[in-house]
């Protein structure tokens, strides 16, 4: 979450018209990062982003308005609970009390 100064980035198209600004983009996919602020918050632009790496995690995202004299704007989301791990029936070898005298090298 911040600001980044990116203000040529599209995120609707994924597209940036600055080679910097085009570079970020290659990082936030190589790394799966989603980006969840959708309506522009200072001069048409999106700059104080929200990224998550799992769709549905983050939501209500919303300006919540200038703090103090500054020209950045609040932002405030929640953290949704996240998913739970379906419980798995797959056993899991402990390595840890083997006899590898027993191994035979050949």
């Amino acid at each position: 979450m911040g600001d980044f100064n990116h203000p040529d980035i599209c995120w609707r198209d994924n597209t940036a018209e600055d080679k910097q600004s085009r570079e970020f983009l290659e990082c936030i996919n190589g790394k799966f990062l989603l980006q969840v602020i959708e309506e522009p918050k200072r001069r048409g632009a999106v700059l104080d982003l929200v990224l998550t790496n799992k769709e549905g995690l983050v939501g209500n995202a919303k300006p919540k308005g200038s703090l103090s004299c500054s020209d950045h704007e609040m932002v405030e989301f929640k953290i949704l609970k996240a998913a739970r791990r379906a419980h798995s029936n797959l056993t899991t070898l402990d390595f840890r009390t083997a006899d590898f005298g027993l191994l035979v090298l050949t």
